[in-house]
């Protein structure tokens, strides 16, 4: 059976990971405060904090932002339920949107009709790894008209002045948006660094800070790692100096930190990550040029003249068919011993969300996207040959089902 994206798990990895765990730091330590320097020096963003996963380290963000009752975060109906969660959580109100017609990504339209003086936040989905347009959120969120109707609840909203627009990059770790890497298109941007994305820790995540420059990002890295901690004013490695065990809690965190055994991983997947997104490259061209030439084909977008994806999913539709061909299609691709999935089941379907008054019917470019998608093995190891049993189990399937 081709899985669908299984980790890259060799020597390299198994090595670093044995000695950390030699090494006698198998919480937060050396390693993973190098692994947050190697994410900022390679993203060029302003500062990095690792956690152990994307869902945590943004329900901190949301906190510290002041993000609870009252307020608004528009997010696309199109995405994984954490988006969603992890608002809900905060108290606030998740407030969907459709996605583009030409892509899988939050509509900008269907943002400027849904901001209110309660919108706090923007989370913007770069679904498959494929980024937003980030440079129209920006100029939306700064015209005259949404910064007038702003209304900030504390200090830092006052001080940034208008709506903070967030990147959910669970996926798009390494892509790129006019030469800038995701990282560093939003104000603040969440990595997931999950068993199955590009670049894994088996668990884990980063949030990355791009705030603007009266922003003290050295002082927000502190924040955080003290929030991260139960609030606690010192991790086990700093009190592991002489006579420095005395620590004060500042406020009652969270507890999300990554330990040194995740960060063993991510230094040695981040270290040769160019080497992986090109491999996923190669496997993206290799389904563009086996699908191109029938018409039942929709291919997806991954790369424009000023972004490039991190080929994180690829995400085939088959023009024309029901949901029920879809799961069809996709049921005769599992016969031939091929893994495929589905990105994502929208929001709305979800009965979380049902039961919150959501409804699929007012996102219909999400459903005409969502019932006639496919999502294909991409990973390291995924050889040509197995590439080629791919290509063959999906043009089988789609004959067998469609004719």
């Amino acid at each position: 059976m081709i899985p669908f994206s299984p980790p890259r798990i060799d020597d390299a990895v198994v090595n670093e990971v044995t000695a950390a765990l030699k090494s006698g730091w198998i919480t937060t330590g050396p390693r993973t405060k190098t692994f947050e320097k190697e994410i900022t020096e390679y993203c060029g963003c302003n500062a990095t904090v690792a956690v152990n996963s994307w869902t945590m380290g943004m329900q901190v963000l949301l906190h510290w932002w002041g993000i609870g009752p009252g307020d608004e975060v528009i997010l696309p109906a199109y995405t994984y339920c954490a988006s969603a969660n992890v608002i809900v959580h905060s108290g606030a109100k998740p407030v969907m949107v459709d996605i583009n017609p030409e892509d899988f990504n939050i509509s900008v339209e269907a943002i400027q009709n849904a901001i209110t003086p309660n919108t706090k936040a923007i989370i913007a989905v770069d679904l498959a790894g494929f980024p937003c347009d980030y440079d129209a959120i920006y100029h939306l969120i700064q015209k005259k008209e949404i910064v007038g109707q702003f209304s900030p609840k504390n200090d830092l909203q006052q001080k940034l002045g208008r709506i903070l627009l967030i990147s959910d990059a669970a996926h798009s770790f390494g892509a790129l948006m006019n030469g800038v890497r995701s990282g560093s298109l939003a104000d603040i941007s969440t990595f997931s660094f999950h068993a199955v994305k590009n670049l894994t820790t088996a668990e884990g995540g980063a949030i990355c800070f791009n705030l603007p420059q009266d922003f003290n990002s050295e002082e927000i890295y502190k924040e955080f790692c003290t929030k991260i901690l139960h609030g606690q004013n010192k991790d086990a490695l700093a009190k592991t100096q002489k006579g420095n065990w005395r620590y004060d809690v500042e406020e009652p965190g969270f507890k999300c930190n990554m330990t040194d055994i995740q960060a063993a991983i991510g230094l040695v997947e981040l270290r040769r990550y160019q080497e992986n997104l090109e491999r996923r490259k190669q496997i993206f061209e290799a389904y563009d040029q086996a699908f191109s030439s029938f018409k039942w084909a929709i291919l997806p977008l991954h790369t424009t003249e000023n972004k490039i994806s991190s080929y994180h999913l690829y995400q085939l539709r088959i023009a024309g068919i029901t949901e029920q061909q879809r799961d069809a299609v996709m049921q005769a691709i599992f016969d031939q011993d091929v893994s495929v999935n589905v990105h994502f089941l929208p929001l709305p379907t979800l009965t979380a969300y049902k039961k919150r008054g959501y409804k699929m019917e007012d996102y219909p470019e999400t459903w005409n996207k969502y019932q006639n998608e496919i999502s294909l093995p991409v990973y390291f190891d995924l050889n040509d040959e197995l590439v080629n049993t791919v290509i063959d189990a999906v043009k089988n399937a789609v004959k067998q089902v469609l004719g």
